[in-house]
């Protein structure tokens, strides 16, 4: 998933909200990863981190996944153009660009965090990205085309910032398992609102069910020894 969805988590009494970081982070000694099944709003992830340093929290430890997708600015347009568009069929999104990220992973043309590190790259796949939904926007939605170069300026802006946290994710994390420690995987949602096992189409854009552990992280289904819903 992604910031769509919320958890709240209380540590000695003191309540933190979180949309995507990870549970783990406020634990000393444990290394809280963001998985490349999780689509990352940069602006919200560092607003959070933002958030609990300002509370005396240390984020450091936090890694995200080489592979996780970014939310792009015009996802989020996109996401509530289209449920203005669909009236009374409105599907309830959250108009935080978290479906139409997905159906960019799905189409092939996401941009992963991967790529802000090479700007070429980066920019390509913005102005591909945007060749085909400024087209919707001018001729669908009858509003302004949006600049692939200031999206790309703005994911840029980000590179640096993120940089040290990024790993791969699959390789940490089955290295930890091989080493004999204890690895918790952490997912919002429920089995209703599964991609596929949910009330579709009314549904979110993942698999939140225990399966999607797995292919959210590079880990193999055996490695799971026990599963708990909340």
């Amino acid at each position: 998933g992604g910031n769509n969805a919320g958890h709240t988590v209380v540590i000695d009494g003191e309540k933190f909200a979180f949309h995507l970081l990870p549970a783990g982070v406020l634990t000393p000694g444990v290394v809280p990863i963001i998985g490349n099944g999780v689509v990352v709003d940069l602006e919200v992830l560092f607003n959070e981190i933002a958030e609990i340093e300002a509370r005396g929290k240390d984020a450091s430890s936090l890694r995200i996944s080489a592979n996780a997708h970014i939310i792009p600015s015009y996802n989020r347009v996109l996401d509530r153009t289209t449920e203005r568009f669909l009236g009374a069929r409105q599907l309830g999104t959250t108009g935080r660009g978290i479906g139409p990220t997905y159906a960019d992973k799905m189409n092939r043309v996401g941009i992963r965090v991967q790529d802000l590190f090479d700007e070429s790259i980066l920019r390509q796949k913005v102005h591909s990205a945007l060749d085909q939904k400024n087209g919707l926007f001018l001729k669908v939605f009858n509003r302004p085309a949006i600049d692939p170069d200031e999206v790309a300026d703005e994911l840029l802006s980000y590179a640096e910032r993120v940089r040290s946290m990024v790993i791969d994710c699959s390789l940490v994390l089955n290295d930890a398992l091989d080493a004999g420690k204890t690895v918790l995987f952490e997912a919002g949602q429920a089995t209703m609102l599964d991609i596929d096992h949910g009330t579709y189409p009314f549904v979110t854009s993942s698999n939140p069910t225990a399966g999607g552990a797995c292919t959210g992280t590079g880990v193999g289904p055996t490695r799971i020894d026990s599963v708990v819903g909340v």
